[in-house]
């Protein structure tokens, strides 16, 4: 295939553009973690020293699995899996799993802490690629008890957020390998079902959707967080105050820096800031496209195809709930917010786009 600068110009993207995304995170991090930083350690700088580290070990990944064969995955997919399942379960165990705000997602590994719900997006990915290159039936009963074993760890964490993520993220694999659909009716029932039982069993959850549908329900309790980012958004106005003029990343935001970073970038560079972030995401996933279509074997297209659905689930996810189009879920905004696992394993799916793209390119 002849190399044309529309190929060169979207290969290009696949690297710059996710680096770049990530160190405008790096900035806005410390802007909206420098007071709570201060107050829990004692150092403004303490999450800006950790998310540069991940940010570097991030690229390096990159550089990694672009330069490794894509179809070699296919033969590390099942040890991933393990490896993740095995994970999900340590984590619940206490004194290995590390409990913050309530739930258990983190494994403590004494120099740093490693987040396994985001190492299951990563394996689901590869291994649902791996399972799906040839089309058979009988595999839907199977894909079911593998889809619950991981959505069971994933909630018992609690963690809604992933939980939906990866049940998106297995169902549009599942479509992309173009397996008969009429099995995934099947799960309409059931998910409903599902719904169900996890609002009886948590009523906060029934409180959080009915804190969606009206946000003046109770301002200082349920509702207080997503009120903050509108709040935020509201004082962004158009142009917005200016870098670094943030009046709400002084404690008055939740999770500033990490699922509510996007509402920071907004206040301080207004609507115009928050249109151009979109349309670099935007860019990103035209890309990630571009690769998916033109990639070269059916375990390309999956793969690709999975990442595609991965970033553009995550982005609208987290882009939606800032602007309460849907209930707050605790999805990162990828490259941008706070957290070394998301960002690890986000770099090392663009590192194997970009594997998939020199195939293409090479042709």
């Amino acid at each position: 295939m002849k190399k044309t600068p529309l190929r060169n110009k979207l290969f290009t993207n696949l690297f710059v553009l996710p680096i770049v995304l990530s160190f405008i995170g790096v900035i806005f991090i410390f802007e909206a973690s420098s007071v709570r930083s201060f107050s829990e350690f004692g150092d403004s700088f303490h999450y800006l020293k950790a998310q540069l580290v991940w940010v570097l070990l991030g690229i390096s990944a990159m550089f990694v699995f672009a330069l490794f064969d894509y179809h070699n995955l296919y033969y590390l997919a099942f040890f991933f899996m393990l490896g993740t399942i095995l994970l999900l379960i340590v984590v619940l165990i206490p004194g290995i799993g590390h409990k913050v705000g309530g739930a258990r997602r983190w494994v403590d590994l004494g120099f740093f802490n490693i987040q396994p719900t985001e190492l299951a997006k990563f394996s689901v990915i590869i291994y649902l690629s791996s399972w799906f290159i040839h089309r058979e039936r009988r595999r839907f009963f199977s894909f079911l008890v593998l889809m619950g074993v991981l959505m069971i760890l994933i909630i018992l964490q609690p963690d809604m957020g992933t939980g939906l993520i990866v049940f998106l993220l297995s169902i549009a694999i599942y479509y992309l390998a173009g397996i008969d659909l009429i099995y995934l009716f099947f799960l309409i029932p059931i998910s409903a079902m599902g719904f169900y039982l996890l609002i009886k069993i948590a009523p906060y959850r029934l409180n959080r959707l009915m804190a969606f549908f009206d946000p003046s329900r109770d301002p200082l309790g349920i509702t207080y967080h997503i009120n903050q980012i509108m709040i935020s958004l509201t004082n962004g106005g158009f142009f917005g105050r200016g870098l670094g003029a943030s009046r709400q990343k002084y404690l008055f935001l939740p999770e500033a820096h990490t699922d509510s970073i996007f509402a920071i970038i907004a206040e301080e560079f207004g609507f115009i800031g928050g249109i151009v972030l979109i349309f670099i995401f935007i860019l990103i996933g035209y890309s990630m496209y571009w690769v998916a279509v033109n990639a070269k074997d059916r375990y390309g297209k999956l793969l690709a195809g999975g990442i595609f659905v991965f970033f553009n689930l995550q982005s609208i996810i987290n882009l939606s709930a800032m602007v309460n189009l849907i209930p707050l879920t605790g999805v990162p905004l990828p490259f941008l917010s706070y957290g070394g696992s998301n960002l690890l394993v986000s770099f090392s799916l663009i590192g194997i786009l970009v594997s998939i793209a020199k195939k293409i390119k090479k042709t």
